[in-house]
């Protein structure tokens, strides 16, 4: 179970790093392109998918296998709901939240789209922030 733990530990750093990056560097910078916004953005997306994608699978396959560990207890069962709450919170603030804004402004700028992302980006930061508390938590008990 530890190198699992320690495997996990490091998906969900990566993505913590990941996931501050874009809220502190990329996110702000949008507000910055004047010309042609949408070919950027869907360029953004394009490419920050690539990154992305991979942190959430490896996540996600790293959690459930300890989902599983934890309810045949073979795993300490807090640490592992507090981490899947997290991913859960990170998942779904994309899903619901960063999603459909990226949709508005792949037709153009919009600035209020824009800010609502940078606070949805925010609880997306703090969860993956918490959710590496956990595996640390993990790592450790």
């Amino acid at each position: 179970m530890s190198t699992l733990a320690v495997v996990h530990l490091a998906l969900v750093a990566a993505y913590a790093g990941f996931q501050w990056t874009v809220r502190v560097v990329v996110y702000p910078q949008m507000a910055g392109v004047v010309d042609g916004f949408a070919a950027y953005e869907r360029a953004h997306q394009r490419r920050i998918s690539r990154v992305v994608g991979p942190l959430f699978a490896g996540q996600g396959v790293t959690t459930v296998w300890l989902l599983v560990l934890a309810v045949r207890g073979s795993a300490p069962v807090v640490p592992v709901l507090a981490g899947a709450a997290c991913l859960a919170v990170v998942l779904g603030a994309t899903w619901l939240g960063a999603v459909p804004l990226h949709r508005v402004l792949d037709r153009g700028w919009d600035a209020a789209a824009h800010r609502r992302l940078l606070r949805v980006d925010t609880v997306r930061a703090v969860a993956a922030t918490a959710g590496l508390g956990a595996a640390v938590w993990l790592v450790l008990a």
